[in-house]
């Protein structure tokens, strides 16, 4: 899939043509083995040719880990899982230095590489883990490299965190600090299945044949693939009131900006920054393509609201009290007219 032209808007018609048809076939491939959460899935893929990280909320046992595995398998991308334990170093994740013998008996330290060098890298159960270890991936999500003993060593190219993280209620679990979270592009909440859908998950998974995903993307095009789709996501139109739209959004959702909401001023602490703006806008395009259009429109932007923005809210002691989420806020200035 080669990158369409920007000033040709039939060659760029024709390229989210193209996008769809491999869109559609990876979320049916995934689809195989994940029963129901259509909408988990396709804005997981979203985000991954938007070019952003992703964290999926859920109680265990709800398919989150399966999901990305399935994600990995059908791109063709190599894929190495780190399973977070409060018992876990940075150095598990980042690699270290070994002290390594040569040929000659001379000995020097060498670099071993660890699991954060892939291109998918599933950090399950992130918040287990203490937010020490959390921070190793902080540079990893933002610079696509990582430093160890003051080297620094890049990181394969297309490069992906996606996460996994139990409610911040369970026992056991740390709640990820506020620069982590916004290295996430969305947050997306996997519900329990329903019970049509648990009908279908005990059908397909306690046969004698378990349905795995396969790869629709070939080892030789996956990341030329990619990297055009992410490209083409860039060159969607945004009419200037959209624009405007999704600024005056933003605002509603600061508490010291003139356009907030009442419900931001009585229970946020800090709104979203620019980066959240960003990821609304990446998130809103993406979704333009997926329904065929290279037009952003509001519908885009308020399907894609929630999850660029939920993770993002800091929210106060109130909040907590009145048992008011992150998601009621949005839904209010989603709502607004």
């Amino acid at each position: 899939m080669e990158s369409a032209p920007f000033g040709s808007r039939e060659a760029l018609e024709r390229e989210v043509k193209n996008f769809r048809d491999v869109f559609d076939r990876l979320h049916a491939e995934v689809s195989r083995v994940i029963v129901g959460n259509r909408e988990v899935v396709t804005r997981t893929l979203g985000a991954v040719f938007a070019g952003g990280h992703v964290l999926l909320e859920g109680v265990p046992g709800v398919g989150k880990t399966l999901l990305v595995k399935s994600i990995a398998r059908a791109l063709g991308l190599s894929f190495k899982r780190i399973q977070f334990t409060p018992d876990l170093m940075p150095s598990d994740v980042t690699g270290t230095q070994v002290l390594t013998e040569g040929e000659n008996g001379r000995r020097s330290f060498v670099f071993k590489p660890g699991p954060i060098f892939g291109n998918i890298v599933l950090a399950d159960e992130i918040n287990r883990a203490t937010p020490k270890t959390q921070s190793a991936l902080l540079e990893a999500m933002e610079e696509r490299q990582i430093t160890v003993l003051g080297e620094t060593h890049i990181l394969p190219t297309p490069f992906f965190v996606l996460a996994t993280q139990n409610p911040v209620e369970l026992e056991g679990t740390y709640p990820l600090p506020e620069a982590q979270l916004d290295r996430f592009m969305i947050k997306i909440l996997v519900g329990a299945p329903s019970s049509p859908e648990l009908k279908e998950v005990l059908a397909r998974t306690t046969g004698t044949q378990v349905p795995e995903a396969q790869c629709v993307l070939t080892a030789e095009n996956t990341e030329r693939t990619i990297s055009a789709m992410k490209l083409l996501v860039r060159q969607v139109v945004v009419a200037d009131p959209m624009q405007e739209v999704l600024v005056r959004m933003i605002a509603a959702l600061t508490p010291s900006h003139q356009f907030a909401t009442e419900l931001t001023k009585r229970y946020v602490r800090f709104g979203p920054g620019p980066r959240g703006a960003q990821a609304l806008m990446m998130m809103a395009k993406v979704s333009a393509i997926i329904d065929g259009r290279i037009n952003m429109s509001f519908e885009d932007i308020k399907s894609s609201i929630a999850a660029a923005l939920r993770h993002r809210l800091i929210l106060n002691f109130q909040a907590e009290a009145d048992e008011v989420s992150a998601d009621k806020i949005i839904e209010e200035v989603k709502n607004a007219r």
